[in-house]
């Protein structure tokens, strides 16, 4: 008898493509298999790790489920479960639209599916089972980790927070932190495995601390994993700049291996529209924030969020955005055009902006932060950098004879192969000769070759026989653990 299969599909931030790696570890466990690549819903068990921020949300997952019944009709014991934030939003919702989903399961209990998998099958009908709370912190879950030298540690899961826009703190819950000890326990075994880069991962990851009564708790996190031996890039995400203390960048500053990278969500530039949003911080505070950075980390490159159309934002409002745009000169933004979250307070505000005024304005934020973008890409023109080499960074590298890799700052570099062998997880010293908005160059030969322990986990974990490709995402673009959210409005978007 053939082993069954299974797929998993994410949707939205890094907690949800962290959570499917926790599911595939599940599904492991139980005996099932990745389906090969491609396999496109032709698996034993196709499993939707649901995003509930977008407007369309479910409108994408009905179309998506819709697809697969034909198949699941031609193959009989297929099943489909539905897990995520859409599912502890809609509960019975999904299995009276989609009368052919096996089980639905929310984002408290998500250690649940494998049993909830197997009494659908013997009991012959759909199990819903929606947790009011956490059961079990994801960490202490299995894992199938999709990078071998790179790797999400969760430290914190849950949002106090009450912004307008958002229904994270609706389908996650308050926030809950694990213990300091745990986290380093965690950050170390992968150590051992040959992980040399984390990134430390929360809905308000600075926010850690808030349940144990420790204000500090975070920038002491930060020193302990300076502690850490072979542990060589720490970053997180998405810190909100109301916990953005100075105890945070002095350990940030003063501990090596935390890298000089920060994403910090700024949504709007407006006091007005900040205060409408819920948002405990003002431009000036924001601006302050970054000056002290820079301060402490001259060539940090700084990134950000920004929501562009909330309601009620006026032409000034708009404008106040423009300026904070200028006066900190983001290395990067992820820019959204405002989206209805149903559910949230913003989504029945008066005021809603027309689509084309949105649309404009929206286009004239992507034109300026593109040309500060490239400015600033253009002053990292012949420095010195070291880039750990990463695995599916550079769609063109075949066809270049490039590889890729992040810098320490977290920016994309494409270099020249060098004549020896490298690996991803390896680190490859070159010199930048080129600058695009989104991607920086450095052709000529390499400066220096060091193979690392994390290049050999990655040829180790490749000379096994492998059942296809990592989490199958729809969004983010995630490959290795990227602390930048390049989500449409995900869990990550503050």
């Amino acid at each position: 008898m053939s082993e069954k299969t299974y797929e998993v599909r994410t949707y939205g931030c890094q907690m949800n493509v962290h959570d499917s790696e926790r599911l595939s570890g599940l599904l492991e466990g139980a005996g099932y298999v990745r389906a090969p690549e491609g396999a496109d819903g032709d698996a034993d068990v196709v499993v939707f790790n649901t995003c509930a921020v977008r407007e369309n949300a479910d409108n994408k997952l009905y179309g998506n489920l819709g697809r697969l019944a034909p198949m699941k009709t031609r193959r009989p014991g297929m099943q489909i479960a539905v897990g995520g934030c859409l599912a502890q939003k809609d509960r019975d919702t999904i299995v009276k639209k989609a009368p052919w989903v096996d089980v639905v399961f929310g984002t408290h209990n998500i250690g649940k599916l494998p049993v909830l998998l197997e009494r659908a099958r013997v009991q012959e009908e759909a199990q819903v089972e929606i947790a009011e709370s956490l059961e079990a912190f994801p960490s202490t879950l299995p894992t199938r980790r999709e990078s071998a030298y790179a790797a999400w540690v969760s430290i914190s899961v849950g949002c106090n927070n009450t912004c307008t826009f958002c229904i994270v703190p609706a389908l996650r819950g308050k926030e809950k932190d694990r213990r300091t000890g745990d986290i380093l326990a965690e950050i170390e075994a992968l150590v051992a495995e040959g992980v040399s880069e984390i990134t430390l991962l929360g809905q308000n990851v600075n926010a850690y601390g808030s349940d144990i009564g420790d204000r500090e708790a975070f920038s002491k996190l930060l020193r302990a994993c300076g502690k850490i031996e072979g542990l060589e890039r720490v970053r997180f995400t998405s810190p909100h700049p109301r916990d953005f203390t100075d105890d945070v960048i002095a350990a940030m500053a003063e501990t090596p291996n935390v890298m000089p990278q920060l994403h910090m969500p700024l949504q709007s530039g407006s006091d007005t529209v900040l205060r409408a949003m819920r948002r405990s911080y003002r431009q000036e505070r924001f601006l302050g924030i970054i000056e002290k950075v820079r301060a402490a980390m001259p060539h940090a490159a700084i990134s950000t969020d920004i929501i562009v159309g909330f309601p009620g934002e006026t032409e000034e409002d708009f404008e106040q955005t423009m300026h904070t745009v200028r006066e900190a000169r983001f290395a990067q933004a992820f820019t959204f055009q405002y989206s209805k979250r149903p559910g949230t307070p913003a989504a029945t505000m008066e005021d809603q902006i027309p689509k084309e005024v949105v649309q404009e304005r929206y286009m004239r934020l992507v034109a300026l932060q593109e040309e500060i973008s490239w400015e600033e890409n253009k002053k990292q023109v012949g420095r010195t950098v070291d880039v750990m080499v990463a695995e599916g960074e550079g769609r063109k590298d075949g066809a270049t004879h490039r590889l890729s890799g992040r810098a320490p700052d977290n920016r994309l570099v494409h270099f020249t192969k060098p004549d020896e062998d490298v690996r991803p997880g390896d680190v490859v010293t070159v010199g930048i000769t080129y600058a695009a908005p989104h991607h920086l160059l450095a052709e000529g030969p390499s400066k220096a070759v060091r193979r690392t322990r994390s290049g050999d986990a990655w040829e180790k974990r490749t000379a096994r026989p492998q059942q296809g490709p990592g989490v199958l995402l729809g969004l983010p673009k995630i490959g290795v653990p990227e602390p930048l959210p390049a989500a449409t409005g995900g869990c990550s978007v503050q």
